[in-house]
């Protein structure tokens, strides 16, 4: 585990690589005699996604849904649409992190309409603990708390989402004063 005053690795990519296996192994057991539609919700899935459908050893579909939010209510609406027609089919929602659970609440309303043969989904990370709507999350990577955290598909300011680690920031204040030493930190000891 790496560690500055600022950030902090939480999950390695050993970790990372590992459970996603498990992971995968789990799904195309659940899935046997089946074909899924994992549907990654841009932009922060794209690396699990690709990481969870290698890891699962069945016949699966790849598609990918992007989300925009609109005014103060925070009103949830599709921007880039998937290009499957999910009706009659088993959808696997991949989302990067799921906290309050508003979102994937709305996103599972919007897709319920167009009459899957089952809706599950699986979490990357699960902030329980900011829960406002209880949401099912049939699979899921690692539970934390409320920290801030980047990497490995999750952004600061549409960066650092190619990290193959799970970085959480210590101190909010020093980090958006020098956002530079989460790269610092990640890349050292690795050049």
């Amino acid at each position: 585990m790496t560690v500055s005053d600022t950030v902090a690795e939480i999950v390695s990519q050993e970790t990372l690589r590992s459970r996603i296996e498990e992971l995968g192994a789990q799904l195309a057991a659940d899935y046997v005699g089946k074909v899924p539609v994992l549907v990654g919700i841009l932009n922060g899935s794209i690396p699990f996604l690709a990481d969870l459908a290698r890891s699962c050893p069945i016949e699966l579909e790849v598609d990918f849904l992007g989300l925009t939010r609109f005014g103060e209510g925070g009103r949830v609406d599709i921007a880039f649409d998937c290009a499957s027609d999910l009706t009659d089919r088993h959808v696997v929602l991949v989302e990067d992190i799921v906290d309050t659970g508003l979102t994937l609440s709305s996103l599972r309303g919007m897709i319920e309409i167009r009459r899957p043969a089952s809706l599950e989904t699986v979490t990357l990370i699960d902030k329980s603990a900011r829960r406002l709507v209880d949401v099912p999350l049939e699979y899921r990577g690692f539970e934390v708390g409320d920290e801030f955290l980047i990497g490995y598909g999750m952004d600061w300011e549409n960066s650092y989402r190619n990290l193959p680690s799970l970085w959480s920031v210590m101190d909010f204040g020093a980090f958006v004063s020098d956002p530079g030493c989460l790269g610092r930190a990640a890349l050292a000891g690795r050049q």
